[in-house]
């Protein structure tokens, strides 16, 4: 009842939501991508926490594509789902890793809220106003 008719204004709520956690993430993902073999071999590292040593120059690149890539399709919404779980699973790797080192929740919280974030946003979908739901033929009845 209190504010109820804020309700009308969900799909704005989400969009505000996904350009500025993607923001953030092509923020973060940037760096990372152009960072190079150095820098992804460091990332990939985090796989260690799974107890997988291989080719960590690989799972780098990827975290970082997952990072940068997610961050872009958040924005526009576009192939949305299959971005946020990469994102969320990059985010678990991300806490694992943190929690391995024994950083505790403080080291690995923004991972963990990242990744419950878009664990959500897997669940509750990109929203009106995005790519998604333009390019959709069979567009229904959104609630």
């Amino acid at each position: 009842m209190i504010l109820t008719f804020l309700n009308k204004h969900r799909h704005i709520g989400l969009l505000i939501l996904r350009i500025g956690i993607g923001c953030m993430f092509l923020f973060h993902g940037l760096p990372k991508l152009f960072g190079g073999p150095e820098k992804w071999e460091m990332l990939g590292g985090a796989m260690a926490a799974f107890g997988i040593t291989f080719i960590p120059a690989f799972w780098g690149f990827m975290a970082a594509v997952s990072e940068s890539l997610g961050g872009i399709c958040l924005i526009l919404g576009f192939f949305f789902r299959p971005a946020c779980i990469l994102l969320t699973i990059t985010m678990v790797v991300a806490a694992a890793a943190h929690l391995s080192r024994g950083e505790g929740l403080g080291g690995a919280s923004h991972a963990i809220e990242a990744g419950i974030v878009f664990l959500s946003l897997i669940l509750i979908g990109s929203g009106k106003y995005s790519l998604d739901e333009k390019l959709n033929p069979y567009r229904g009845d959104d609630t």
